[in-house]
């Protein structure tokens, strides 16, 4: 069981609905309150109506990309934690751009282990 100040609300963002789905599901079972969207645009408006404490995203997407609407989210929710996942390469210069204008989000490479996202939310809780 979760504590009363440790991360209980984790938005799941990605266009591979399988992926997102199953990361959400993982995330419940392991006592997250969560569930999963499939485009930058919708994280952006369920972020600002559901309140996150986190957000796990993948980059590249069609339309709005995770790092762009993290910068979005980040904006309206500043205390809501940022993890994103890629596993491509043009990830780099996004990231990049964004660190250039004084965002800071924390990047996991794809494919990326179920239990090393529960670590890590389990290291920012405690």
């Amino acid at each position: 069981m979760l504590e009363s100040n440790a991360i209980s609300r984790v938005l799941v963002v990605d266009d591979e609905r399988i992926i997102a789905d199953t990361l959400a599901l993982i995330l419940k079972q392991s006592g997250f309150e969560s569930h999963a969207v499939y485009s930058g645009e919708t994280a952006v408006e369920d972020a600002m109506a559901w309140k996150p404490d986190v957000i796990i995203s993948d980059v590249v997407m069609q339309g709005l990309n995770g790092i762009d609407a993290a910068i979005r989210i980040s904006a309206s929710l500043p205390g809501c934690r940022i993890i994103l996942f890629s596993g491509n390469a043009v990830t780099a210069n996004l990231l990049d751009h964004a660190q250039a204008k004084g965002h800071k989000f924390e990047m996991l490479l794809k494919p990326v282990h179920p239990q090393v996202i529960l670590d890590c939310l389990a290291h920012s809780a405690a």
